[in-house]
């Protein structure tokens, strides 16, 4: 018999993606939606994930504002943000859903203009 031991986790499979995106000095971020289902799960899904302000309204247009003026959040050549688990949010809210991705949409066309750095991936995967 073996001891109990905890289940080796299993190979992350965005890992060597991840591991490119540092390397070049860019920051990552993982947004895991898994268990969200509605605005509110997801507006504070967001704010804990991308530790955004203080003054975050938890509302679409603040949630645009934090992503297009990324002023409040260390510095960085670029970020990579990571969104996993999205399926059951999609599922449950999807007018929500399509807000939300119009939001990221608009803020990685907005980054792109400017220079700024900001990519945003939809995984099939459940973690980042």
């Amino acid at each position: 018999m073996t001891p109990d031991r905890p289940a080796p986790e299993a190979p992350e499979p965005l890992a060597p993606v991840l591991e490119a995106v540092r390397a070049a000095g860019l920051r990552t971020v993982s947004l895991d939606l898994t268990g969200v289902r509605d605005k509110s799960a997801f507006m504070d899904r967001c704010a804990r994930a991308l530790e955004l302000p203080a003054w975050f309204g938890r509302n679409w247009d603040a949630l645009a504002d934090c992503l297009t003026d990324l002023g409040w959040a260390p510095a960085a050549p670029g970020r990579l943000l990571v969104v996993t688990g999205w399926q059951g949010y999609a599922e449950a809210a999807p007018q929500e859903w399509i807000i939300a991705q119009e939001v990221f949409t608009d803020a990685v066309e907005y980054a792109r203009e400017r220079g700024t750095g900001l990519e945003i991936v939809l995984a099939l995967g459940t973690r980042a």
